[in-house]
């Protein structure tokens, strides 16, 4: 059986230039997201001239659009990258964004196109002719139940992980080639004093034996360096980053406690560096899995002492979360925040916590605002939302009142712009008129 594997592979493999042939005008092609991205055969389309109505999905895309007309190739993105905005500064229709819970792409997908082609970077080939979706399984299992042709790169750098769904076999490879180039690598920037305060504020919450979900940028980051003193964690999130992998060194993460696939840490993809990859590499502690069973509120709210750690843009005083927009500019996109912001609140003992610093442009402005720029979207409902943290400290805004709410934001508001956002508390009617501003005396940790 394993010569017929390996005669099947060296009949799809092929060059980069013979692979794209097989997309044909009015496809639309799928590609693996951010680290699972396929460079050598994205290099190879961008030379080729056979497109023509096509259309392209990529979630945070690790290298730049295409400089095509629409009517050549739409492009789309299921959350925008930094090659995404500077594409759409340059052009502002060229890649149109698909509002998505992360959870959706993979519906979403199937509902726009029945036959879709798929193509990624793949771990090599094991014994039993498969290859592993390796860093990202985002969407990718569910467009792949409806696609036409599969085109893969194989590249023996992409770690080779596990999970119900994290596979293909070589059966159902259209063409492969082979690629030993670098899998892109997100870099660990080293938290600052605010997101150490940030950090610290969020540990102190978490207990020994909870569940953690960590989103993405430094604060979320900042959180696992004051976790070494607990005990048996358990990891359910969205996105694996290095925070993971030195809390799991550290003895910290044990998943012995979880009512979901216990004894395992579950991810839909990851970014981060190589020491990242190289842990998960062979890794059966780690499950790869759907993105419709890391994020579904529903699922997420069977696990108890569950805490969702997200980062924010922006915050009003009725507790909205802003995540995906800054000062009218749209960003990125919603990811999975409100999935487990409600996640978390559907489950027993859980927790959703949003961070975010208190200012921005060296203090010029507040982050906590009374209400946001006309146009901006809200990411996460203030229904779902238990807790705010800034460097200044935390506040609850689980069962209290919007006044209340009001208070307690802004005393973790920066100190030079508490005493305004009192007056437009009151001036909206939150607050009363008169009422007596307690926030000039107190402490903020009486406050909050």
């Amino acid at each position: 059986m394993k010569e017929q594997y390996q005669k099947m592979y060296q009949e799809r493999l092929t060059t980069p230039e013979l692979a794209i042939k097989e997309i044909e005008p009015g496809d639309a092609m799928f590609l693996g997201g951010v680290a699972a991205e396929p460079p050598t055969i994205l290099n190879a389309l961008r030379e080729y001239d056979g497109l023509k109505d096509n259309r392209m999905y990529r979630t945070l895309s690790t290298s730049p659009g295409f400089d095509l007309p629409a009517n050549v190739l739409k492009q789309y993105t299921f959350f925008m990258s930094g090659f995404d905005r500077a594409e759409r500064k340059k052009n502002p229709g060229i890649i149109d964004v698909i509002p998505n819970h992360l959870s959706d792409i993979g519906r979403i997908m199937q509902n726009r196109e029945k036959e879709p082609i798929f193509m990624a970077t793949v771990s090599p080939m094991d014994e039993d002719g498969n290859f592993s979706l390796g860093t990202t399984v985002n969407g990718s299992a569910e467009v792949l139940e409806v696609a036409k042709k599969i085109i893969l790169e194989v590249n023996p750098n992409m770690p080779r992980t596990f999970g119900y769904e994290n596979k293909i076999h070589i059966s159902e490879v259209t063409a492969l080639i082979e690629s030993n180039a670098k899998i892109p690598e997100l870099p660990v920037i080293e938290p600052n004093e605010k997101d150490l305060a940030i950090g610290k504020t969020i540990a102190d919450m978490v207990q020994d034996g909870d569940t953690i979900q960590l989103g993405i940028g430094s604060m979320p980051s900042a959180v696992g360096k004051f976790l070494a003193d607990k005990k048996d964690l358990s990891f359910h999130s969205e996105m694996m980053i290095d925070t993971f992998v030195d809390l799991y060194e550290q003895g910290v993460i044990t998943n012995k406690n979880k009512k979901l696939n216990p004894g395992h840490s579950v991810a839909n993809f990851a970014a981060g560096s190589r020491h990242l990859y190289d842990f998960m590499d062979n890794n059966e502690e780690i499950h790869m899995l759907r993105t419709d069973e890391t994020n579904d509120p529903h699922i997420v709210g069977q696990l108890e002492n569950f805490i969702s750690i997200n980062a924010a843009v922006e915050v009003d005083l009725y507790g909205q979360v802003s995540s995906e927009m800054i000062r009218g500019t749209y960003y990125s996109s919603t990811g999975g925040q409100a999935e487990f912001a409600r996640g978390a609140h559907r489950a027993k003992n859980g927790k959703s916590v949003i961070c975010l610093y208190s200012t921005a442009k060296d203090d010029q402005f507040s982050k906590i605002v009374p209400t946001f720029v006309p146009g901006t979207i809200v990411t996460t409902s203030k229904n779902d939302v238990d807790m705010i943290v800034t460097e200044y400290g935390k506040a609850v805004l689980k069962n209290r009142s919007l006044q209340e709410r009001a208070e307690a934001l802004i005393a973790i508001a920066h100190p030079n712009f508490r005493e305004q956002l009192w007056e437009d508390a009151v001036t909206m009617k939150i607050i009363p008129a008169g009422f007596k501003n307690p926030y000039m005396t107190e402490t903020v940790e009486e406050l909050a």
